[in-house]
């Protein structure tokens, strides 16, 4: 079996490791099991968390059997890493239904069938029969009040002024390592992965599982990726990436890929494919000699478009770039004018046989009805791929793509959708 850790290392996914030696030697013996945690905070994942989950996929790719927790209960608590100030609690029901949505998504990544079949499971349920005397007797006892307030995770907020932490989300590291040590006993899980953010958490599993039952386990975590700008990765000036499609379409997700900097394709490449080192460094031989081509980032966005969304998700971006960027909007399909809709470019409804003009000004698209006709009078607009010609055309639904949209392009670069509700 290939080893997941040298893997990990050729990516430059490597940032930290309780026991490298001892857990080189632990996967020697394939159908190790382990897990990685993810909290309910949102309605989806963002595409900050596709290092974790694909690292729970190279190790089961490596013989191995990776456990996906969906943190039904620490979602309800809120992590301090990595946060200046309190997390606000979210609704009970809420977080319950997040936490559905959460697992069908982890459930895409991983294999849940064959020898290494992966497990998706909730800590709530191990977590909600506890009572509070007997969790602090068995468990909080083995704490050290002094070790914890030396975790970055809390001695960062502790040295903010003004703002400290509660005693809930100081409580959050002994239930992320009560989770480890439930995963140990009920699944022989020896092994813990996450982000870099998560190490005094995690190695407090480790700890807690030495103490309690004597047995030994590992940590293994994965850098946080930043842009190259600087920028924490994933952030853009709408907000985040999401994985669920009905929040980031598979068209926008495509084109966050595809606008990757030349200095980040590369590395990205590494991070969020399963590209061997040779196609990478065919990737970046290509942009080295030919930039202009941005071969390197149409890949990149090929490979994980597909791993997110899968083949048809994929088709539908790359056919809905092609037809934006060469004009032939009639090959777009229904489907791919609602992703527009959703978020692929700005959109304005109308009314039936609204006037162009009207809705041009209406849009932001012209200042006056004026300028809108000297527009329209100097060829510069085209609607579902036809030069408008007559200033006082109609937007009806005759004319509309599927008699609901009308793509209007403004010169040769700037698209916008007009639709019937």
């Amino acid at each position: 079996m290939p080893s997941p850790i040298s893997d990990l290392e050729l990516r430059h996914l490597l940032a930290q490791i309780s026991d490298r030696e001892g857990l080189e030697s632990h996967l020697q013996q394939s159908g190790r099991s382990l897990y990685c945690g993810f909290d309910p905070t949102a309605p989806s994942l963002h595409i900050g968390n596709l290092v974790p989950l694909l690292t729970l996929r190279r190790f089961q790719l490596a013989g191995h059997c990776p456990i996906a927790l969906v943190g039904g209960a620490t979602g309800l608590i809120g992590d301090p890493s990595e946060r200046v100030d309190e997390r606000g609690l979210n609704d009970v029901d809420v977080v319950r239904g997040w936490g559905e949505r959460l697992s069908q998504q982890v459930s895409r990544f991983i294999d849940l069938d064959g020898k290494y079949a992966a497990r998706v499971v909730d800590n709530l349920e191990w977590t909600s029969p506890l009572d509070a005397l007997g969790f602090l007797r068995n468990i909080g006892k083995h704490f050290s009040v002094n070790a914890m307030i030396q975790r970055d995770s809390v001695k960062n907020r502790l040295g903010r002024e003004g703002e400290g932490i509660s005693y809930t989300e100081f409580s959050y590291m002994l239930l992320q390592a009560y989770d480890f040590l439930e995963l140990s006993r009920r699944y022989q899980c020896t092994i813990q992965v996450g982000g870099s953010d998560q190490w005094g958490n995690m190695v407090s599993g480790i700890d807690l599982i030495r103490r309690v039952d004597g047995q030994q386990a590992f940590v293994l975590t994965v850098p946080l990726i930043t842009r190259s700008d600087g920028l924490k990765f994933g952030k853009t000036a709408d907000g985040a990436i999401w994985l669920d499609p009905d929040m980031t379409s598979p068209y926008r997700f495509y084109q966050f890929w595809l606008n990757s900097a030349d200095e980040d394709v590369v590395p990205f490449l590494g991070y969020f494919t399963f590209l061997d080192s040779s196609d990478i460094a065919d990737a970046a031989t290509e942009l080295r000699d030919r930039p202009g081509e941005r071969g390197a980032q149409r890949l990149l966005a090929r490979e994980v478009t597909l791993l997110a969304h899968g083949q048809g998700a994929l088709s539908s971006a790359e056919r809905i770039t092609a037809a934006l960027f060469g004009g032939a909007v009639a090959d777009l399909k229904r489907e791919d004018l609602e992703q527009l809709r959703l978020d692929g470019m700005d959109s304005t409804s109308v009314e039936n046989e609204e006037e162009l003009l009207t809705a041009l000004v209406r849009a932001g698209l012209a200042k006056s009805r004026g300028a809108g006709r000297k527009l329209i009078d100097g060829k510069g607009v085209q609607i579902n791929g036809e030069l408008v010609e007559v200033p006082s055309q109609a937007l009806g639904p005759e004319r509309a793509l599927f008699g609901r949209y009308h793509l209007l392009r403004r010169g040769k670069k700037s698209w916008h959708m007009f639709f019937h509700e």
